[in-house]
């Protein structure tokens, strides 16, 4: 079974995202000779699970949140 993918790590830079080791960058076990794989949100920005299919549950969880925020910031203006 896979584990739960983060969706905001705290240090995301410290671990490979390649497969389901998270390996340290300093002992990556894949040994196929390549750099580490970065978290989306390293790349793509911190909100980077609310656009596209990702497949993860608790990004349906956190876009529906950030839409009932959105409804409730433009209600309050």
């Amino acid at each position: 079974m896979a584990k739960k993918f983060p969706l905001h790590p705290k240090h995301p830079e410290r671990i490979c995202w390649g497969c389901d080791r998270y390996c340290s960058t300093d002992s990556m076990a894949c040994g196929n000779g390549s750099g580490r794989t970065m978290h989306p949100a390293e790349s793509l920005g911190e909100d980077w699970y609310l656009f596209g299919d990702w497949g993860l549950d608790d990004a349906d969880e956190k876009s529906k949140d950030t839409e009932k925020e959105s409804a409730e910031e433009s209600a309050a203006h």
